[in-house]
């Protein structure tokens, strides 16, 4: 399938060419980070594009901001609106990442950032298909910790967090592995750069809370109410690290990375090396979720056509 170049992205309230959105270079969240995002996926099927759990997404949005006092001028229904409207503008008809933030425009170079800060709103689109191998990867623990709390809030997505992510990201690289997985401040897993962590052991689905420092993740608490839906146990609690080497599945879930499996961890094999049975299965009922292919799970699901 060719991929696609979005013609348009909106921007305060306006549908403008990709190429015509544009900030000046005094935009303050070039300078300090004060940028909020949201990462959403559009799924093809043939028929229609289906945009995964749009409303619970866009909650999150405003939310993350308000940790901030950073002011997203628009209603949710606008933000929703303007996501779907763009992809019928974009005429899209293949799966897509679509990426919706608000920053801090120009402010000089005040840390004072106050609701009455000035903000601008924009939301791309671009063709994005896997972001890692589905039949798993190599991960290894990073020597960077997740941020805290106590410093910076980890419930908010912000721009400026993610500067964690990069180093941690970096290194996992640079030592051979396809993602790395970090540590909270205690020393118990957290999660990886992008992605929320899972790891079955002794038949429970364990993964790290809030606490750990771990972000409140849609597709995390998608795949909770999908496997607890399977009959399994889902025990949100701290993970020692040791724990990952004892772990007969591991799995990680996120919007980019949807469910991917992890089979070695340090160069230790996770189980037998090989995508593991709970995880194949979650992830063909993620699958056909996103599809559309699965009823009860409907009410997740926004068509754009």
């Amino acid at each position: 399938m060719k991929s696609f170049s979005a013609k348009f992205a909106w921007f305060d309230g306006k549908f403008v060419r990709s190429e015509e959105a544009k900030v000046p270079v005094m935009t303050h969240a070039i300078h300090y980070g004060t940028s909020v995002f949201e990462g959403l996926r559009g799924y093809w099927n043939s028929k229609n594009l289906n945009i995964f759990r749009l409303d619970d997404h866009i909650k999150r949005f405003r939310n993350s901001g308000k940790i901030y006092s950073i002011t997203l001028k628009f209603t949710n229904k606008e933000i929703s609106n303007a996501i779907i409207w763009l992809c019928k503008k974009n005429n899209v008809r293949q799966s897509c990442y679509i990426r919706p933030f608000y920053f801090v425009g120009e402010y000089g170079i005040n840390l004072n950032v106050t609701e009455k800060a000035p903000t601008h709103t924009a939301i791309v689109m671009f063709d994005f298909g896997d972001l890692f191998n589905k039949n798993g990867i190599k991960a290894g623990v990073s020597s960077w910790r997740r941020i805290q709390d106590i410093s910076t809030p980890s419930l908010a997505k912000m721009g400026g967090n993610y500067l964690n992510s990069i180093l941690a990201t970096q290194e996992a690289k640079r030592n051979g592995y396809d993602e790395s997985i970090l540590l909270d401040h205690l020393g118990n897993v957290s999660e990886a750069p992008g992605e929320n962590i899972f790891i079955l052991r002794n038949e429970n689905i364990v993964t790290p809370p809030s606490s750990s420092s771990a972000l409140e993740g849609i597709t995390r608490e998608s795949v909770i109410e999908i496997v607890q839906n399977e009959g399994y146990k889902v025990i949100e609690r701290e993970i020692p690290r040791t724990e990952l080497y004892l772990a007969d599945e591991v799995f990680l879930t996120g919007t980019a990375a949807e469910i991917t499996p992890v089979i070695s961890i340090d160069g230790k094999k996770v189980g037998n090396g090989r995508a593991g049975k709970v995880t194949k299965q979650i992830s063909s009922i993620y699958s056909n979720i996103t599809m559309g292919k699965n009823k009860k799970y409907a009410h997740w699901i926004t068509a754009v056509y």
